[in-house]
């Protein structure tokens, strides 16, 4: 068992697996059992040292490690989820820029019922440097690890002192705004909720901002829901209650398709009655009639570029803590006004290199 160091009070000396495994009253060597998960582990001693953990706030420090102990060639990667295209075009852009990488991938998904900064420090310990995508964990959690851990930030706001690859979203959304105002579109309501992600908080400032500039009042806050198909009907309720309504701006595609097919359902013409946005450019955006006008966000990127980077931060090859930011650009199709053609490809994304 471990004591305070000469000099130093208890209550203050650094939270060291040795702190854990004093307060699970085990060794050492049985606490790095339970966080890797090599070896079986009694029930109670489980339990003992993941209480202990939890209580004293230990995160695994990589950096603590031994020099002689071999890497887990295992990136870690930290997700609200993996519901719609959004999350599979990112987990796609991960896991093949990893494997190229000679690296494997460990997910953790959060959820109701998961302690997720328990299941993250639980995490750390067998991976090499992770990547904690959106505002699943608290930003005083992301500084912690970051001290001891190769970190890689994807869709949430940044924190000083940690890599992180975004993208350009308020300046992208202003655009698709003024666009919408182009199209003499005044009586503008915004789906989605600004508190609920960093993307989104970004998209909601773009759209005020288009308007302020237009000299155009906001005609009611924003509806606030998740961004998922199944808001879809609580989003067009709330909009048929918006008198002369005549444009939507939708924080995703996903909720905009939803409310483009129940707007029709309860005979919305669109554009003709009222124009309707998204964002993220998904493969239904180009095919759902009258055509989605939207920004592509170049969202598989975004995944490749985060195992690069972490990969980078493992090796040791750079110390640049500057977010990256990936471009967007705005797609114009019928939705807005503007003419369709119908289904077209994609422009090609930002080029994946074949760097290690």
């Amino acid at each position: 068992m471990s004591s305070p160091e000469p000099g130093a009070a208890a209550d203050e000396r650094p939270v060291t697996i040795y702190t854990v495994a004093d307060r699970a009253g085990v060794s050492i060597a049985t606490v790095s059992r339970v966080l890797r998960g090599t070896t079986p582990t009694s029930p109670v001693t489980r339990r003992k040292v993941l209480q202990a953990v939890e209580d004293l706030d230990y995160i695994p420090l990589r950096a603590a490690r031994k020099v002689d102990v071999p890497r887990h060639q295992t990136h870690g990667l930290v997700l609200p989820g993996l519901v719609g295209p959004y999350y599979s075009e990112l987990l796609t852009g991960f896991e093949s820029a990893a494997a190229r990488l000679g690296q494997s991938v460990v997910i953790q998904l959060a959820g109701p019922q998961v302690d997720l900064e328990g299941a993250v420090r639980r995490l750390l310990a067998r991976v090499d440097g992770v990547v904690l995508a959106n505002d699943t964990v608290s930003d005083s959690f992301v500084r912690a690890v970051c001290r001891g851990t190769p970190t890689v930030l994807i869709a949430r706001n940044p924190v000083l002192g940690c890599d992180a690859v975004l993208v350009e979203n308020q300046d992208a959304s202003r655009e698709l705004t003024e666009h919408l105002l182009g199209h003499d579109r005044r009586r503008l309501v915004f789906l989605g909720d600004p508190a609920d992600s960093h993307d989104v908080t970004e998209r909601y400032a773009g759209f005020r901002e288009a308007l302020t500039g237009a000299g155009v009042e906001e005609t009611r806050p924003p509806v606030r829901l998740r961004l998922e198909e199944q808001s879809g009907p609580a989003a067009v309720q709330a909009l048929l209650e918006v008198p002369d309504l005549d444009g939507v701006v939708c924080a995703n595609d996903e909720l905009a398709v939803s409310v483009l097919s129940l707007l029709s359902r309860r005979g919305v013409r669109v554009p003709d009655d009222v124009a309707v946005t998204g964002f993220d450019d998904i493969m239904t955006a180009r095919f759902v009639p009258p055509g989605l006008t939207t920004v592509r966000q170049p969202t598989r990127a975004v995944g490749h570029w985060a195992a690069i980077r972490l990969h980078e931060r493992i090796e040791g090859r750079t110390y640049d803590v500057h977010p990256q930011v990936l471009p967007t650009t705005l797609v114009t199709r019928g939705s807005c006004g503007c003419a369709w053609d119908g289904p077209s490809l994609p422009a090609a994304t930002a080029p994946l290199v074949e760097h290690a």
